[in-house]
């Protein structure tokens, strides 16, 4: 994998990644990355992450069982973010549920000039 391109890794070391399910389309989590972590992923293809709380590399579902397992990876135009697109094993969100992205905010009703353009 020597000409793979690699993440642009921030002035921090590190690269946002989004993770997907890769059979729903669902976004599950979004987590940080900094080389290791990404080279352990490339590695064993079960999603490996930086923890900024704990300042340690965590490969999701070490301890809880609910694994990643990456079936693609791809970088975005600028290459500042990572999308990897995964086979969930159990669900992505420490509180349990299927994805960490399960608070909805409700909008106020759209102003009149706010339609969408033609």
């Amino acid at each position: 994998m020597a000409d793979a391109p690699v993440p642009d890794f921030g002035a921090d070391g590190l690269v946002a990644a989004v993770v997907q399910d890769a059979e729903t389309g669902a976004v599950l989590t979004v987590a940080w990355m900094n080389r290791e972590a990404w080279e352990a992923t490339l590695r064993t293809r079960r999603a490996t992450f930086w923890s900024r709380s704990r300042r340690e590399l965590w490969e999701k579902g070490a301890s809880s069982g609910n694994t990643m397992l990456v079936r693609d990876i791809r970088l975005d135009c600028d290459r500042d973010a990572v999308l990897l697109q995964v086979d969930p094993r159990g669900p992505a969100c420490h509180t349990g549920a299927t994805s960490c992205f399960f608070e909805q905010v409700e909008l106020p009703a759209a102003p009149e000039d706010a339609s969408p353009a033609p």
